[in-house]
């Protein structure tokens, strides 16, 4: 394959003339020379090979192809080592001869396909032959028949051997896209002038990376099914050892019961053949006395026969009645005519029929099945972390060899009050030995007990047991969130009504390039609802809270974002003075009048019943701590810190526990004092500041003023803080200041 503007070059010209008519009118001894002459255009090649390497190495920058080129040259080289070495004997001069318009060409013709590769090496072949022909050849034929006149020296080798270089030099080559249609990797060449023209591809890199990450999810798919049957595989073993138990036992007592009722059958049999033997004594004895009785009755028939056949044989008359009517003998004939013979059997040979009694039997069979009923099953106790803010897991066991159809798992409520008798009891039926009850209350124990069942009935109850459910996520109260440059007191509610045994505090450093959720620092075991954390200056942080008890752990609080940029504090609004309103953004109070502030105004244990001021939080972070309050001209206000202890009936700054800085316009100029113990130094500020920077420092003892707007330092307090202070504000006229907090110190505030 050559690119189309190779046929616009002159090398064209010199390998591929366009004369093509008249090629197969030709003369053998034409054909003859311009193979002469085309042999000695060979013995300078390098020149032409050096222009053609050029022109392709252009259209390869052209079309991004130099790195197959490199590849394909370096394929090239071992290429042609084989060559050197696979080249038949009667070929190898002219081989060297052609080496260089051979080289030349390939590196310009990596096609993927066989057939194209095929009819390419031809090409190659062909032009190192005939490189400066005069006219083209016409057709296949024609070149056959010059390269036969030639007088090539094996050419079926030469054919054969070229095939196999093709094919050898296909398989080295390496691929370096994937053609998603044919789902094959394919070189980019390819993709630009072979079969893949029109198909999609990819970088065989990123190709390898998707196919890896499918392969990933599917062997995630693979481990949750091998999960969930390894889950089933060890219930259905339970089942199984289950059903050998039962099999066991029903096996013994099914051996227990067919011994019994085979005892009763014998027994039964033993009678009714006792009986049927007795019965038999009793027809022979009878048949016996009957059959004597028959024998002497013959016997006196035989006598009384004898004695009248010799009187009816007596010859002399009057003998014969002589002899017949004596009472005696004629008594004796009369009686025993006149008695009655009986005939009758005394007893039939036939037997009473005689019917074995089974019901017993029946009974035994029928009560094969029936089991004693089940002993009292015994609950587990509550395993640690096992329980959810909605859900128990309950376990128990049979200490015993019965036969248990099912359970019975009741359970209710435990409410410490009198009337804990009265709660609804819940009643479920379970077939194993656990369950797991949801749509219960957040951080509320619930006592449970169980009993066993079968066919015979129900077994005692177990003991019972108290499970509690792990508690509801606690709530963060941001405008109680306090926050320096590397610490913060983060404050948060329960939303149980029982109490817990401790909090868990979660953060998560982020950072601007990913806002990742992983936990990067646990607090564990935080007994009180409150905790201070040291954390790292100019970082952002994402801080949850969860609530712990025996049951285990409750759900992540709702987040709340901590910059550790400059200290940050609320308005505790406790202390605010009647007149005094804290607007809905929390750090900005106004005071609307200011008439008789002190007459019926109701008064709470902590807020300033005098002077219309509020504290700030308590800053309970050593170091040093800004912020700025933006004031109006026209405003008389006072700004400071304060202890906690500050009279409430007082001014601020009048007593030794505060310190503030206060404006107050007089009819010639802005007055601006700097009070502590009611004392204030002579300080005149030409400009008045529209935003006070106040700068604490603990550790130098210092209280600073400055006005933020320009960078000018007003006054600093020396004093030594025995304890921690609080932010004050105040107003005199009526007027708003705003309070702006978590500004990162400015640096001119060094002093």
């Amino acid at each position: 394959f050559y690119h189309m503007d190779l046929y616009g070059s002159k090398e064209r010209f010199d390998i591929f003339p366009e004369e093509l008519s008249g090629r197969g009118d030709r003369s053998l001894e034409d054909t003859r020379r311009e193979s002469a002459l085309s042999s000695e255009k060979v013995q300078h090649p390098q020149e032409v090979g050096y222009d053609l390497e050029k022109e392709v190495a252009e259209l390869a920058k052209m079309y991004g192809l130099d790195e197959d080129r490199e590849k394909e040259l370096e394929l090239l080289g071992g290429h042609m080592e084989k060559v050197e070495s696979r080249w038949p004997p009667a070929c190898t001069e002219k081989a060297g001869s052609q080496g260089s318009i051979y080289s030349t060409s390939k590196s310009s013709s990596s096609v993927k396909d066989p057939s194209q590769s095929t009819k390419q090496q031809g090409f190659s072949d062909e032009a190192s032959q005939g490189e400066n022909q005069s006219k083209p050849r016409a057709d296949d034929e024609a070149e056959s028949n010059i390269w036969s006149r030639e007088g090539l020296s094996s050419g079926g080798t030469s054919d054969e051997w070229n095939s196999q270089v093709v094919s050898e030099e296909e398989e080295e080559e390496a691929a370096d896209v994937f053609c998603s249609t044919c789902k094959i990797p394919i070189r980019a060449f390819d993709k630009l002038f072979g079969e893949h023209k029109d198909h999609e591809v990819a970088q065989l890199s990123n190709a390898v990376e998707s196919e890896k990450e499918e392969i990933h999810k599917n062997m995630c798919k693979l481990e949750e099914q091998i999960a969930q049957m390894e889950n089933v595989a060890s219930h259905l073993e339970e089942i199984f050892i289950t059903v050998e138990e039962n099999f066991g036992r029903q096996e013994q007592n099914f051996e227990v019961h067919y011994n019994d009722a085979m005892q009763v059958l014998a027994q039964k049999y033993e009678e009714q053949l006792e009986a049927l033997g007795e019965e038999k004594r009793q027809k022979l004895e009878a048949l016996y006395e009957q059959l004597v009785s028959c024998g002497k009755h013959l016997d006196t028939c035989k006598e009384l026969t004898d004695e009248t056949q010799e009187l009816f044989l007596e010859n002399d008359k009057a003998e014969f009645m002589k002899t017949l009517f004596p009472p005696p003998n004629n008594y004796r004939l009369e009686e025993f005519l006149k008695r009655e013979v009986d005939l009758e059997l005394s007893t039939l040979p036939d037997f009473e029929e005689r019917v074995i009694d089974v019901s017993e039997v029946e009974q035994l069979m029928n009560s094969i099945n029936d089991i004693p009923a089940p002993c009292a099953p015994v609950i587990n106790p509550q395993a640690p972390n096992a329980a959810t803010g909605t859900s128990l897991r309950i376990c128990w066991g049979l200490f015993s060899d019965d036969t248990v159809e099912y359970y019975q798992l009741c359970y209710k409520p435990v409410n410490n009050e009198s009337h804990s008798d009265g709660q609804a009891e819940h009643t479920l039926k379970v077939k194993e030995t656990y369950y797991t009850i949801t749509d219960l209350l957040p951080n509320t124990q619930y006592e449970f007990w169980v009993s066993a069942l079968n066919a015979s009935g129900i077994s005692p109850p177990s003991e019972r047991a108290v499970y509690v459910t792990a508690p509801s996520p606690p709530t963060i109260k941001n405008k109680r969130i306090q926050s320096c440059e590397n610490a913060a007191l983060v404050c948060w509610e329960s939303r149980d009504i029982n109490p817990v045994d401790s909090y868990t505090v979660e953060l998560s450093k982020l950072t601007d390039e990913e806002n990742n959720d992983f936990v990067t620092e646990s607090i564990v075991g935080i007994p009180n609802c409150e905790v201070l954390i040291h954390l790292q200056p100019t970082q952002k942080y994402r801080i949850c809270v969860r609530a712990q008890n025996l049951g285990g752990s409750s759900e992540r609080s709702e987040p709340v974002l901590i910059h550790t940029t400059g200290t940050c504090f609320y308005l505790n609004e406790d202390t605010a003075h009647p007149l005094l309103a804290i607007l809905d953004d929390g750090f900005t109070i106004s005071c609307d009048e200011l008439e008789n502030p002190e007459c019926d105004l109701p008064v709470y244990d902590n807020s300033f019943t005098r002077c219309i001021a509020i504290l700030g939080s308590l800053i309970p972070f050593p170091g040093k701590h800004y912020w700025e309050v933006e004031v109006e001209e026209d405003t008389e206000y006072r700004t400071g810190v304060a202890f906690e202890n500050t009279p409430r009936h007082g001014h601020l700054g009048a007593n030794n526990s505060s310190w503030c800085m206060r404006h107050i316009i007089t009819p010639s100029r802005h007055k601006y004092e700097f009070l502590h113990s009611g004392m204030t130094p002579d300080i005149r500020i030409t400009i008045p500041p529209r935003r006070i920077g106040i700068l604490l420092d603990y550790e130098n003892c210092r209280l600073s003023f400055f006005n933020a707007d320009i960078a000018q330092h007003l006054h600093t307090f020396n004093s030594h803080f025995q304890h921690y202070v609080h932010p004050c504000f105040a107003l005199e006229t009526p007027g708003i200041l705003r309070i702006n907090t978590g500004i990162t110190t400015p640096p001119w505030t060094a002093l």
